[in-house]
């Protein structure tokens, strides 16, 4: 068994951290590149006007034992724990989020539940002798799932709206890494029991229902910077303000990757990546075959924008975090609620976010009005009581699983093998959807595997 001695890691956000202290405790020599001026990716926090606000909701599980022990050894006493409190608006009442299916069944009209529960259990029968070959689109698998009219009236539009997409031009592997699931069984017993034609079941009801999150009183900036002020005391070379420009190879090997004017590395070093996928592609030197290059243009993501309010009044909901179907928005969070400190301490902030292309109207902050309008009518806050707002933006917020995307990452993925001395992974790297301890992960598996190639 090898052992490089020697890492570049090219992404500073948690994925790239963790792999770097994984690396580190290898007793490897770790370089960090990061773009920005600061780590953490999606994770960081962003400072406005003496206050806080995070990139959406970004806050820590314990599942993983391992990586919880280390952050919460990193954060120390910045570290808070937060019981889980998310709510979703359905019609016309909020729920628990994650939404149950008897959450759902409750803000159906009654001929419209009767067609629901018959389509749930023509799905249930069909997936239990399937008749035909299971369809490729998002449209398709939900179907299958749920029924024609249940997916209609919960699925389809939203889903449309949110992403830009319909589901029939999403890849049917975009519902089960992505899409809330409910089991039509479930479903249809949670009702049985609801109107006491079933008995109780000892299970509990989501895994997420009841747990404890992981936060600080400046938000989720705590958690990246922890981790790189650990990191930078145990030796470990992070180098911000460091766009990656080109990744030189000789067609067998990485042998250097330059950034902000200087060359990183040599073809003896191992070289994790966290940028996005086509980023990686259109960097290496010499280019790829055009086929790859085409395939890493049909690798898309779904930008985001953030609108930061901050609001002259102590509270405005009760969850953390709440997700809307109707609105130009999203989901709401009040970090405030998660124990996030707000200066003045009688005035709340508000994390606003909202699926975008660049340069649209969300994008440039002319979406405004409307959202104001719509905070009001769901009785958050009025207009006059935002104090001041400010955009906070991510280009590569979400990989769009388009239909036939499958084949295009394997082609990249098929070209990038030859390469025993790269690995790319993360959210952006692996194109997939990883909360921050799985990205962590990821990054923490990807690197073990690198180091002993």
């Amino acid at each position: 068994m090898s052992l490089k001695q020697e890492l570049i890691i090219m992404g500073g956000g948690v994925c790239g951290l963790y792999a770097a202290h994984t690396a580190h405790e290898a007793s490897a020599k770790v370089t960090l590149l990061e773009k920005a001026e600061r780590t953490g990716g999606l994770a960081d926090g962003h400072q406005h006007q003496g206050n806080w606000y995070d990139l959406g909701v970004h806050m820590l599980h314990a599942f993983d034992q391992e990586i919880f022990t280390v952050c919460k050894e990193a954060m120390g006493p910045e570290r808070i724990e937060v019981p889980l409190k998310s709510h979703i608006k359905w019609g016309n009442k909020l729920y628990h989020y994650p939404l149950r299916g008897r959450d759902i069944l409750a803000g159906i009209s009654p001929v419209t539940l009767v067609r629901c529960l018959v389509g749930l259990f023509l799905a249930e029968l069909e997936s239990r002798f399937p008749r035909r070959e299971l369809g490729s689109d998002a449209e398709s698998a939900l179907t299958e799932l749920y029924g024609a009219p249940l997916y209609e009236y919960f699925f389809e539009g939203f889903t449309e709206r949110y992403w830009g997409i319909h589901p029939r031009d999403l890849s049917a592997e975009f519902v089960r890494r992505k899409m809330p699931r409910l089991s039509g069984v479930d479903v249809i017993k949670n009702l049985l029991e609801k109107i006491r034609l079933a008995k109780p079941r000892d299970v509990t009801e989501g895994a997420l229902r009841f747990e404890t999150l992981h936060y600080s009183r400046t938000g989720s900036e705590s958690l990246p910077r922890c981790l790189t002020n650990q990191l930078q005391k145990a030796g470990v070379e992070i180098n911000l303000h460091s766009p990656i420009q080109k990744i030189s190879h000789n067609d067998k090997v990485i042998t250097s990757v330059a950034a902000a004017g200087r060359n990183y590395g040599n073809a003896q070093n191992a070289f994790l990546s966290t940028i996005p996928l086509p980023q990686l592609i259109n960097a290496l030197s010499p280019a790829p075959p055009s086929e790859v290059r085409q395939a890493a243009t049909q690798l898309t993501f779904k930008p985001m924008t953030v609108y930061a309010l901050l609001v002259k009044k102590r509270k405005c909901m009760e969850a953390l975090y709440t997700y809307y179907r109707d609105r130009i928005f999203h989901r709401v969070g009040e970090p405030k609620n998660a124990g996030l400190l707000v200066k003045p301490d009688d005035h709340t902030t508000l994390i606003v976010e909202m699926t975008c292309e660049k340069d649209d109207s969300k994008w440039k902050g002319d979406a405004l009005k409307q959202v104001l309008t719509d905070l009001a009518a769901e009785g958050l806050c009025e207009p006059d009581q935002v104090v001041s707002h400010h955009l906070i933006h991510s280009e590569h917020a979400y990989p769009i699983f388009a239909k036939g995307f499958e084949e295009h990452l394997q082609t990249i993925t098929d070209y990038l093998a030859r390469f025993n001395n790269l690995r790319t992974t993360g959210r952006q790297g692996g194109f997939t959807y990883p909360n921050m301890h799985k990205a962590m992960r990821m990054g923490a598996d990807a690197v073990t595997e690198l180091l002993e190639s």
